[in-house]
């Protein structure tokens, strides 16, 4: 559905965007992550056919976005993080003027408002002045508008920003709600937030891909193993031979909880399972299993380690 190849913009002798490369198959929500001057606007920016590039191509719904400007936009529907809004209008007048803009009759402007209203739960709001709603309210008048024409891509730019937790939540649930049927392009700073809505990350930093994979598989990469957290009753040293002694295990770094039990991190190879191996080993010697759960790298970490390197390590 989305298709970047060496994709680059220069501004002087600055590279905003340094040869990035990736794909998003349709249904799909990817997540887009960066610091702040990683190039991920100046991406959306080119995506969305609002400045061209310096270099390279990008496609939406197989057109050219420079080529065939206006066919793929009309495949686009685009939240900025500044929504461009009317405080004067309310969001029926507005979401009209909008649909108008997009060549739409008056019959099928009515049904797309009522339509994107109900998804966005501004039903209630779509008389009342924009300039008197919410910052959650106005976020999600933004959202309808992107979603008025019935888009194939959806390009979201900090759809969350300046939202309240419960907000957060019910806009959450209403881009999960729209994959599958759009395709969707999510910029943020909130990173719990691309683990519990997107499939895929893209990372960029200094205008280069960092990373492209599922959160998941992120996780393992960074890592280089699996890893298992243990709680035990027993004696600690017996306890750590035990554990070093299975099969696949690669590690084992006890952690000081201060208390009567010992806690390991236990290291396996990437795609082992060794819960099982490991409750056996434990029951069999008496000891007493208090907890034994999975753990992983998080996001967060992940997306330190990858922005903080340094080029080409």
């Amino acid at each position: 559905m989305i298709t970047v190849e060496h994709l680059t913009k220069h501004y002087g002798r600055v590279a905003a965007v340094d040869d990035i490369s990736f794909e998003v198959p349709k249904g799909e929500i990817l997540g887009f992550l960066g610091p702040n001057g990683a190039g991920k606007t100046t991406t959306m920016r080119i995506l969305t056919g609002f400045m061209p590039p310096t270099g390279g191509v990008a496609t939406v719904a197989g057109y050219d976005i420079f080529k065939q400007s206006l066919e793929a936009r009309r495949h686009i529907g685009y939240l900025p993080e500044t929504v461009p809004l009317y405080p004067e209008m309310t969001p029926r007048s507005y979401l009209h003027f909008v649909g108008k803009i997009r060549g739409m009759d008056s019959n099928l402007r009515r049904a797309r408002i009522s339509d994107v209203a109900e998804k966005c739960k501004i039903e209630d709001m779509l008389d009342r002045h924009i300039g008197k709603l919410s910052k959650g309210y106005r976020q999600r008048v933004g959202l309808a508008q992107a979603l008025l024409g019935n888009p194939d891509v959806l390009i979201l730019d900090e759809p969350t920003v300046g939202l309240d937790p419960r907000q957060i939540i019910e806009t959450r649930q209403v881009i999960r709600d729209l994959g599958g049927e759009h395709t969707v392009i999510l910029s943020t700073h909130i990173l719990p937030e691309v683990s519990m809505t997107c499939e895929r990350v893209v990372i960029i930093n200094r205008g280069k891909v960092a990373a492209i994979d599922t959160p998941a598989n992120l996780q393992r990469r960074m890592r280089g193993t699996d890893e298992v957290e243990v709680e035990v009753r027993g004696p600690s040293e017996a306890v750590r031979a035990a554990l070093e002694s299975i099969p696949d295990v690669v590690s084992v770094n006890e952690r000081d909880n201060g208390a009567e039990t010992c806690i390991f991190e236990v290291g396996c190879s990437v795609g082992m399972d060794v819960r099982e191996s490991i409750a056996r080993t434990i029951v069999q010697r008496g000891w007493g299993l208090r907890e034994l759960r999975p753990t992983a790298v998080s996001l967060e970490e992940i997306f330190v380690q990858l922005v903080t390197a340094e080029p080409g390590t």
